[in-house]
Order: C-alpha cells, then sequence, then structure tokens
C-alpha cells in the first residue's frame, strides 16, 4: 500500500484501487469537523477519469499525475524506495561515470549522490593508497569529495574510477 499525502488530498494506492481522500481546511465555523470525503476507483476507471486525473494535476502536480498513472499501469518504482543505507551499498558497485547519470535522474539520487557518505565509501572502498595522513576529512578540511579528487582521481589511479583492475 501507498500513502501520499500533501495539502488537502490524500491517495492510497491498493493491488485495484485507488482511493483519494480530502478534506476542507478553512476557518469557517460552518466548515469545522467536517468528515474528510473518499473517492474509490479501480486503477483502469482511474486512468480514463480526465477530471479526476486534472485535479490531481492541480493538486499535486505534473509528477505527481504521471507517477499514480504509472503505478495504475503497473509500474513500480522499487529502486527509490529502498533505504539510503542500501542504496549506498548498491552505489558502491557501479562506476564513478554512471553514479554521474544516476545523479542526475532526481532530486533523492543526486543528494545521495553527492553526500558525504557517498564520498568517504568511495575514498575507503577504491582508494588503497587511504593512509591516516590523508584519509580522515577532520584532520583534512577539504572533505571525502576533494580528498578523492585531490589525490585519487589521477592519470596513475583511473582503475579506481573505471572500475578496472
Amino acid at each position: 500500500m501507498l500513502d501520499c499525502a500533501c495539502g488537502e488530498r490524500l491517495h492510497t494506492r491498493t493491488a485495484a484501487m485507488m482511493i483519494w481522500r480530502s478534506w476542507k481546511i478553512s476557518l469557517r465555523i460552518e466548515s469545522k469537523g467536517a468528515a474528510p470525503g473518499e473517492n474509490k476507483m479501480t486503477h483502469d476507471d482511474y486512468l480514463h477519469d480526465a477530471r479526476m486525473q486534472q485535479q490531481v494535476d492541480v493538486v499535486f502536480g505534473r509528477q505527481i499525475l504521471q507517477y499514480t498513472q504509472a503505478l495504475c499501469h503497473g509500474n513500480f518504482d522499487y529502486l527509490e524506495r529502498l533505504p539510503n543505507d542500501l542504496l549506498l551499498q548498491i552505489l558502491a558497485f557501479l562506476e564513478l561515470k554512471d553514479v554521474a547519470l544516476l545523479a542526475q535522474t532526481t532530486k533523492r539520487f543526486h543528494k545521495l549522490c553527492n553526500s558525504p557518505e557517498f564520498w568517504e565509501q568511495t575514498v575507503r572502498g577504491r582508494c588503497d593508497k587511504l593512509t591516516p595522513d590523508n584519509g580522515s576529512p577532520s584532520q583534512n578540511a577539504m572533505g571525502w569529495r576533494k580528498i578523492f579528487f585531490a589525490f585519487f582521481n589521477t592519470k596513475e589511479n583511473q582503475q579506481y574510477v573505471h572500475g578496472g583492475s
């Protein structure tokens, strides 16, 4: 089950249904205590309901509209749902050029691929020349990313960047 909350609408996607809940946010006394509304529809009905899709576009934006349409078509983005620590483990197997391309796909991957945790992992995992003198950002105010590019991204160390041996 997937839940998303934003503004004044909530949608839940189950195996067979889209459930849209809405509630009024108002300072008017007559709206106080109003029960939320609920609209249940099958995935197929949602995909053919232009009015509902227009409302989703207005309230949530084009990206969420496309995401809900993809879910109804059965296209799930499991990678986006993984926790960061697991994604970091997966990133350790990628070449840096592929990490750079992944960083361009979503805000989350951009942030993760540029995070200090990723660059520490990269330096420690790919650079066997790491020493106590150059291996601690606390000792070196440069940070892990700058350490990598300053000390390890040289011609003689390209195998660490491109995954060769």
